[in-house]
């Protein structure tokens, strides 16, 4: 192995001169001006002392000779070289990843280096060219806005449209003229409250007069409630916020919603966003006391996770680290706009993440699980702590009694168990098939009395039967329970809704297996087609047994078997009790019941009373709230590194970090092993929103801009890594992420300041010169259209038919039927009612899960976050739109508004109609094609024409 430091005083060897192509001995490679730039620009942003790519650093010798990656002397047998060369004619080199490839001139300035002995200078360590450093990792640049020559008045006083006109003019593009005023209300409208301008508001602006008109009007919208109900549905979107756990099982969380009316409060108040990521991620620990803070932290735990469980401890580990796994993306993404995740397995492939880096944010997480916590302060404890503490001891003093009495009782039932055991000499009840033979009877009528189930003796309902069989007697026995016999079986029944398919309402006596009935009872009766003569039973729940092996049969314990020829009077002709019992839980009550007195019995309900009736008490306590926020423990062991992200291979140990990558800054942090585990998360959460912390700021900065004008200046809004976009107003981002910080991280200055640009306030005309140049209008040369959001369309309709619920809070509404037997099942309502006209930010979200128009208009699945909303156009649309209930109903709603408002006159009414709509009055051709469908097909057929308006559902 060759030294790790090598000097040309060390290297005596004798090289060949190297000479240059005109034959003239070539000067010797010059380290610090030939070799180290290459090395800087285009390997140390990947491979440095902070950021080691297969545990590979460029920044010392110490790498390169150990492992060989040089040979001084030996350029055709150093790895260096083969890995910056192409392997073959016309493919790239496997290095650099990111960036262009060495040129010629490069690569063989390295291979004469190594030639002439790899000279390292003594105690010198590279670091990352600031040019080769990855543009959302470089500390936010301090930019003056542009002043570009020829720019318009009006364009000078927002700092921002000094920026755009510039990027405009190098481009050879200019900004479009100002939108009309109607136009304004209504992009303004849309944008900060998802809701359309009232005609009244609309009137309102278009007669003020005044110079900051429009900036009044934004004012005036930040200040609506309804601000943050629209704009907590974008961040919402962001955090992956669900209200059910996903994976098979997908059943409902009923108490996740305070989030959600948290991030809609926060941002009504302005709340700074770093003090809002502080909620998210350490909540409990900033401000246990304070529901409204503490409940923040349901961001972590409210994406989907595996609850099924697996008794497999590799199964598992494998899901806790998936569910970890979850965590991680969400606040890498959501709060950094860096795709940590890409590091679980190894060192991210194009991004200055290393795999050590994301288990340092999985340490920082290792505690968290998900589940329900109490949330109240102290006072609220206090109180309901002395209304529930005499009643809970008084509950215990009555168990205690119960138990005390009960012992006693098991106790001689014990010392004389022997004798009552004499009796049991039949085998015990046989879930894959149990026959009871008696004395020949006559009936009609059998029936199977349950007493208790072989999986609980106190309980009798809920058994589950497969086949139940009556044979007569003779040389040629008869079951005379089939169906095809003119057996008919009946019983109460529970029915899986879900799965109704999957089960028997009736058991079916047919001979054959599988199907399962269910009692929703204690008795299961079959009536024969005629008298019959009887000698034996025989029923079962699961003859193969393949069931009972899951755990999934429940079969009777104890029964009898009765026998009637009218239906009324009934005789025993068989039972269980003299079987021996099938576990000790039904020995212990058989022993019990044989020696347990009248007076005892009487004295047991008494007491059992009580404790019903304190227990009842105990119930009208108002409990207190207990949301889905995540519980935190201290984890149990050291965290460590998953070899290829398997957590049975367990690597170097790692504890809570920031990013490798960005080590130098002063909010670094590294923690102990033992560090409590909430210091963990609050300190992630402080370096997170730290001043210094480059991604933040130009993050939300970046957020804000796509909300407004549909795309980002980085069009990947939680991927700002090196598969994400680049910035196309880079200054312009910068100069936003630090009004983001002067601004103290509140969300509504940034607002007022893009809103109150001429970039935002330009028409959205289609010009096809700038089209060819800029098709998407990422430049800006006009405002660019868009289509609404799901959301939008369904609460602009409620709006505009005066049926809109405006509650704002509490637990979400339902489009759609909710089942549930072990799993979930979601049927959308045909016909939703008026419980369901409240806003679509408060509908119960469930995941993999259709509603109609909420889902035909690209409403995302939050199995995922979705930090770009599609907006696509399928034949779906327009049948929603035209045929569902609910915009059937939202017609006539609209019609009686109309009738209610405008009178009976269809002018009157097709002005108004007009102005709820699009925020305009119609044309002359609109105005008489819309009288002339009313008096032909009614205001009926205009409204829903109406509603199926593209204008309706676009904002220029």
């Amino acid at each position: 192995m060759l030294a790790p430091i090598v000097r040309p005083a060390l290297l005596a060897v004798a090289l060949a001169p190297i000479l240059s192509p005109a034959g003239v001995e070539a000067e010797d490679v010059d380290f610090d001006r030939e070799v180290a730039p290459i090395l800087e620009r285009h390997c140390l942003s990947c491979h440095s002392t902070e950021n080691r790519k297969g545990d590979i650093s460029l920044a010392t010798a110490d790498d390169l000779f150990d492992l060989d990656y040089v040979r001084p002397g030996l350029p055709t047998e150093s790895e260096l070289i083969a890995l910056v060369v192409p392997e073959a004619e016309g493919e790239p080199p496997r290095m650099p990843l990111k960036g262009e490839p060495l040129s010629p001139d490069q690569v063989e300035t390295l291979r004469r280096w190594i030639a002439e002995g790899a000279a390292w200078p003594e105690g010198t360590t590279l670091s990352a060219d600031e040019e080769a450093t990855w543009w959302s990792f470089r500390p936010i640049a301090n930019v003056e806005p542009p002043d570009p020559e020829g720019i318009p008045e009006a364009w000078r006083t927002n700092p921002i449209d000094r920026f755009i006109f510039a990027r405009l003019q190098e481009s050879g593009l200019s900004p479009s003229p100002p939108a009309d005023k109607r136009t304004l209300i209504r992009r303004a409208t849309f944008d900060l409250t998802g809701l359309p301008p009232t005609p009244e508001e609309v009137e309102a602006f278009l007669r003020d007069d005044r110079p900051d008109a429009f900036a009044r009007l934004v004012d005036r919208l930040l200040g609506s409630p309804h601000y943050g109900e629209h704009w907590g549905r974008h961040w919402l979107d962001v955090v992956r916020f669900g209200e059910s756990n996903g994976f098979e099982r997908n059943v409902l969380i009923n108490n996740v919603w305070p989030f959600r009316d948290a991030v809609i409060r926060s941002l009504n108040e302005d709340k700074p966003f770093d003090r809002m990521v502080l909620e998210h991620l350490a909540g409990d620990v900033i401000a246990p006391d304070d529901p409204e803070t503490a409940v923040g932290t349901a961001f972590l735990v409210c994406g989907p996770y595996d609850n099924v469980g697996n008794q497999d401890p590799v199964q598992a580990a494998q899901i806790r680290a998936n569910t970890l796994d979850d965590m991680i993306r969400a606040t890498g993404e959501a709060f950094l706009g860096l795709t940590i995740g890409c590091a679980r397995c190894h060192d991210h492939k194009f991004d200055p993440i290393l795999q050590r880096d994301y288990y340092a944010f999985s340490d920082a997480l290792a505690g968290v699980r998900h589940g329900s916590r109490v949330i109240a302060d102290e006072e609220r404890r206090r109180r309901h702590e002395e209304r529930r503490a005499p009643l809970v001891a008084d509950r215990d003093r009555l168990n205690a009694e119960i138990a005390s009495l009960r012992e006693a009782i098991r106790s001689r039932a014990e010392a004389n168990a022997a004798a009552i055991e004499a009796g049991w000499t039949r085998p015990p009840v046989d879930r894959t098939g149990t026959e009871e033979a008696f004395e020949p009877v006559e009936a009609r009528f059998v029936r199977l009395v349950v007493e208790g189930l072989d999986t609980d003796p106190d309980r009798a309902v809920g058994a589950r039967l497969e086949e139940f069989e009556a044979w007569t007697v003779g040389d040629a026995p008869r079951n005379v329970a089939l169906a095809s016999l003119g057996g008919k079986a009946s019983g109460p029944s529970r029915v899986a809704e879900d799965f109704a398919d999957a089960y028997s309402a009736d058991l079916t006596i047919d001979g054959r297996f599988g199907s399962r009935w269910i009692s929703g009872g204690t008795t299961l009766t079959v009536e024969f087609a005629r008298p019959e003569t009887i000698a034996r039973v025989w029923l079962s729940s699961d003859r193969s047994g393949a069931a009972g092996q899951l755990g999934e049969a429940t079969f009777v314990g104890e029964y009898r078997i009765e026998v009637s020829l009218d239906g009324d009077s009934w005789t025993q002709v068989a039972s269980s009790h003299d079987r021996r019992p099938v576990n000790e839980a039904h020995r212990q009550k058989r022993l019990f019941d044989r020696e347990a007195t009248e007076e005892e019995i009487a004295l047991l309900e008494r007491l059992s009373a009580e404790v019903g009736r304190v227990n009842a008490e105990l119930a009208a306590v108002e409990p207190l709230p207990e949301w889905w926020v995540g519980q935190f423990h201290q984890p149990a062991e050291p965290s460590h590194v998953f070899l290829g992200g398997d957590p049975q291979r367990k690597g170097e140990p790692v504890t809570a970090s920031s990013l490798s990558a960005l080590s130098g800054l002063d909010s670094a942090f590294a923690l102990p092993a033992d560090a409590p585990e909430g210091q963990r998360r609050l300190a992630l959460a402080r370096w997170i929103t730290a001043e210094d912390n480059p991604l933040t700021p130009r993050v939300l900065a970046n957020r804000l801009w796509h909300d407004h004008v549909g795309t980002g200046i980085v069009a990947t809004p939680s991927d700002f890594g090196a598969m994400g976009g680049t910035p196309s107003h880079p200054e312009l981002l910068d100069w936003l992420a630090r009004q983001v910080l002067a601004n103290g991280w509140r969300l509504k200055p940034m607002h007022r300041l893009i809103m109150n640009s001429q970039a935002y306030q330009q028409s959205s005309s289609y010009r096809a010169e700038a089209a060819s140049i800029d098709g998407d209008s990422r430049l800006l040369w006009r405002f660019p259209p868009r289509r609404l959001t799901g959301e939008e369309i369904r609460d602009a309709i409620l709006s505009i038919a005066d049926v809109l619920d405006h509650r704002m809070g509490g637990p979400g509404f339902r489009l759609y039927r909710y089942l549930e037997d072990n799993v979930a099942t979601y049927v959308p309502l045909d016909a939703p009612g008026p419980e369901t006209y409240r806003r679509a930010v408060y509908h119960q979200n469930a995941r993999a899960m259709r509603v109609d128009l909420l889902t035909d208009f690209d409403c995302p699945d939050p199995a995922a976050a979705a930090p770009n909303r599609a907006s696509t156009t399928t034949p779906l649309q327009a049948l929603t739109l035209l045929n569902h209930r609910f915009t059937l109903d939202m017609a006539d709603a609209l019609a009686s508004r109309l009738r209610r408002q405008a009178g009976d006159d269809p002018a009157d009414q097709v002005r108004l109609a007009f102005a709820l709509a699009f925020s305009r009055a119609p044309d002359d051709a609109e105005h008489e094609g819309a009288v002339g469908l009313i008096e032909r097909r009614g205001l009926d057929a205009f409204c829903r024409a109406l509603l199926n308006a593209n204008e309706l559902i676009s904002v220029d």
